[in-house]
């Protein structure tokens, strides 16, 4: 039987056909390379204190200092749905719910792209990031380093790279390409047969989820269980399942430092102020 992580994957190489039939690549890496190139320019033209700024420009926003420097590590997740649950929150708008956890204190953003299974869009990002001025994750089942420009392009600042998806050339190959265009890698695993991938390529951040995606079962203890076992020189993110502060703080003590939430704020009325009233309790 053919599990959903597979139909998934399938489902996006069609759609990749589709979308380079509409823009092909080579249109693509040129709107790319102007992009870089007019990046370049005005931080080579700014200066502080008689001080220019150059040389950095492919580097945006890095996700991994502000989990690492922020007191709570919260990624706020934008997902209006789920394979196994439906609509979370079907008229859920990129143009408020994403400033509103930027506002009540996420460290970071995620925001689903994929359409057909989580109800996302690559607008959506181009929509928040000019509202916000914190990292934003493009959380996509990438395959392909076509969709690694198109991240680039809309203003993401990293990209999540599921093991479970590629192997590990593919996954070597995909974050140093992501790293020349400037953006981090969050490379995701579920377990430890999968800890051989950021030996090939040390990625920023190394994720555990705990949302096994053949079936889509949630147990947070997956974290807790290959905790011990993880490298240290990556930023650690606990992802998916994650409801309690009391769970923020024991994974904390387990060396995580980002937690990624989704449906926790999403299932609320109001997910900007789920989330100002998860970090309170989190406050000391």
């Amino acid at each position: 039987m053919k599990d959903i992580l597979e139909e998934i994957l399938e489902n996006k190489r069609a759609e990749l056909v589709r979308e380079k039939a509409a823009l092909p690549p080579a249109s693509l890496y040129e709107q790319v390379e102007r992009q870089i190139e007019s990046e370049i320019e005005r931080q080579t033209n700014l200066c502080v204190d008689n001080h220019c700024l150059a040389s950095s420009a492919l580097k945006h926003r890095s996700m991994r200092r502000s989990l690492h420097d922020s007191a709570t590590g919260i990624i706020a997740e934008f997902k209006r749905k789920s394979p196994s649950k439906g609509w979370i929150k079907e008229d859920g708008r990129a143009d408020i719910i994403p400033a509103a956890y930027a506002k009540a204190g996420a460290a970071a953003l995620s925001i689903l792209t994929d359409a057909d299974y989580f109800g996302g869009a690559p607008d959506f990002i181009r929509t928040a990031r000019p509202m916000v001025s914190v990292p934003i994750l493009r959380k996509e089942f990438i395959v392909d380093e076509y969709q690694l420009y198109q991240a680039r392009l809309i203003g993401a600042d990293a990209v999540l790279l599921i093991a479970a998806a590629l192997t590990i050339g593919e996954y070597a190959a995909l974050a140093r390409k992501a790293r020349e265009l400037g953006l981090e890698v969050l490379l995701e695993v579920h377990g430890e047969r999968e800890l051989d991938y950021p030996a090939a390529e040390e990625p920023d951040m190394l994720g555990v989820n705990n949302r096994n995606l053949g079936t889509f079962h949630t147990d947070v203890e997956n974290s807790f269980r290959i905790a011990s076992l993880l490298p240290s020189g990556p930023l650690l993110v606990s992802e998916s399942g994650i409801s309690r502060p009391e769970t923020v703080r024991q994974l904390r003590q387990a060396g995580f430092r980002g937690f990624l939430m989704g449906e926790a704020f999403m299932c609320q009325p109001d997910p900007g102020a789920a989330l100002r009233a998860f970090i309170q309790q989190l406050e000391p």
